[in-house]
C-alpha cells in the first residue's frame, strides 16, 4: 500500500466511524469540500500536512492518532 492510499483509507474510515459525510467533514474542519473530494477521489494525491491537521481537528483527533494505525506503520519507503 502506498501513502496516498493509506491516507485516503484512514479518512474514509474516520468518516464512517464519526458518521461524517464529505460535506460534514468540510464544515467541521474548515477545509473546502472540493479539497476533501480531491483527496478522497484521487485528484490530489499529496495533501499537505496543514490540510491533514485541519481534517484531524474536524474529527477531534490529533495527527498522532491519525497516523497511529497499522497501515502507516507498515508503509514501505517511497523513494528508493
Amino acid at each position: 500500500m502506498d501513502t496516498y492510499t493509506a491516507v485516503k483509507n484512514r479518512l474514509l474510515r474516520l468518516c464512517e466511524e464519526k458518521g461524517f459525510s464529505i460535506h460534514k467533514l468540510a464544515l467541521e474542519s474548515g477545509v473546502a469540500p472540493s479539497t476533501v473530494k480531491n483527496i478522497l477521489y484521487g485528484k490530489s494525491k499529496n495533501p499537505g500536512i496543514v490540510t491533514l491537521k485541519m481534517l484531524c481537528d474536524g474529527f477531534g483527533i490529533t495527527l498522532i492518532e491519525f497516523f497511529n494505525t497499522g497501515d502507516f506503520l507498515k508503509l514501505e519507503q517511497e523513494v528508493r
